[in-house]
């Protein structure tokens, strides 16, 4: 029964901590698709696993180049990982969206895979509400041929056509 009981205690005390962990710093979580190759699952049999940081995206810090995951604005179920082309206020070019130039409006980011073709993106969705970003990844963790750090950078030919003020 004494073990019982402490099993039950550590239970209890574990588990909400570990909630919160989770809600607060972030988590790892395994990327499967090509939308985002080459930068993940380049391989594109085995599947990249990435750190979430949460942490990062509180306050909706988000950073051009930034890989980030959200969740889909057609079916909240679905998470996407996508990198953050623009910015609120910046003008982008699109590639396929029903206007060739967008300048993305407040509150919103402008997001697309690396695969072009193969991507459910902004090109698709049109900006996104930066309220559905809910991590940034900021490490490839598994496997471990493949451990580095995920910089924010943006291919040569993506970069917002102008750039606005406030960032």
């Amino acid at each position: 029964m004494q073990r019982l009981t402490a099993l039950f205690r550590t239970v209890v005390i574990s588990v909400p901590i570990g909630i919160t962990l989770v809600d607060v710093f972030g988590y790892v979580a395994k990327v499967e698709g090509s939308s985002m190759q080459p930068a993940l699952n380049p391989d594109g049999d085995i599947g990249d696993y990435v750190f979430l940081n949460r942490w990062a995206v509180r306050h909706f810090q988000l950073a051009p180049g930034a890989i980030v995951s959200l969740s889909s604005p057609k079916d909240p179920d679905q998470k996407l990982i996508k990198r953050v082309v623009g910015l609120e206020g910046d003008v982008v070019r699109t590639l396929g969206y029903r206007q060739p130039v967008v300048r993305v409006p407040d509150g919103h980011c402008w997001v697309e895979g690396d695969n072009r073709g193969h991507s459910l993106d902004s090109n698709l969705l049109g900006p996104v509400a930066v309220g559905l970003v809910t991590a940034r990844a900021s490490h490839v963790v598994w496997p471990p041929r493949r451990w580095r750090r995920l910089e924010p950078q943006l291919p040569a030919d993506r970069h917002p056509l102008s750039r606005a003020a406030s960032h």
